[in-house]
């Protein structure tokens, strides 16, 4: 699993302290709005350029492992 910290920042002059893709302006949350929505993971980065596909694939699979994680 990749270090969150190397994968999301949040500071109070970005956003407001949100939680975006570390070294961008995105939020993460809108990663995961854009899923939902029925978007491809192609389509994000074609809108969000700035946003690298490892970085978004780490993302989903610290999220992936977070949840599958033994109780």
């Amino acid at each position: 699993m990749a270090d969150p910290k190397h994968l999301i920042e949040r500071r109070n002059d970005i956003l407001g302290g949100t939680p975006v893709f570390k070294g961008t302006r995105v939020p993460v949350s809108t990663f995961f709005e854009y899923l939902e929505a029925g978007h491809s993971l192609h389509d994000f980065l074609e809108d969000f350029p700035t946003v690298t596909r490892q970085q978004a694939l780490q993302i989903l699979g610290n999220s992936k492992e977070q949840l599958l994680q033994p109780q």
